[in-house]
């Protein structure tokens, strides 16, 4: 997985704007990096309240999968604002998160999704959770997200996505 070119990152006020409408989000106090029409990198910052063994300090399991969760439901938000300039909402149909290791305590983690494929109907994502770097990941995901179409978004979702 290449990382994005770090020019212009259009999509980083729209992403944040859709992770700030998720409760869970706020409290685990997840903010976006930056985002694209392809991309997004979103930052959880370490607490100890989302500690998982106490004894070591380590984040539970269930809070890297939120943030990888969140990750890919973000990017395909971007993707479709992008290719159809509507805002949309897709839920998670699938998703399969690989631990690969414990994240460190009292550093952040960072999670990187993509989306890779835009269907009618679905969008297709994948995503690598890290912390110093993204070559050696805490967890990988893959997922599938469906395309409810922008006629069940309400107004008012609508227009604290767009910012106003």
């Amino acid at each position: 997985m290449a990382l994005p070119n770090r020019g212009e990152i259009p999509l980083t006020g729209y992403a944040q704007r859709f992770v700030d409408q998720l409760a869970q989000c706020r409290t685990l106090g997840i903010r976006t990096v930056e985002a694209s029409e392809r991309h997004i990198i979103l930052e959880l910052p370490y607490q100890t309240r989302i500690i998982g063994y106490p004894d070591t300090g380590v984040i539970h399991g269930g809070v890297i999968t939120t943030l990888a969760d969140t990750a890919c439901g973000a990017v395909v938000v971007c993707a479709l604002r992008h290719a159809t300039g509507n805002v949309e909402l897709s839920p998670t149909l699938d998703l399969r998160v690989d631990y690969m290791m414990a994240a460190k305590p009292e550093q952040p983690v960072f999670c990187y999704a993509e989306c890779h494929k835009l269907t009618s109907a679905i969008a297709f994502v994948r995503a690598i959770v890290y912390q110093d770097d993204i070559n050696n990941p805490v967890a990988q995901a893959v997922g599938s997200f469906m395309r409810i179409g922008p006629e069940l978004v309400t107004e008012q979702f609508r227009k604290d996505m767009e910012g106003g």
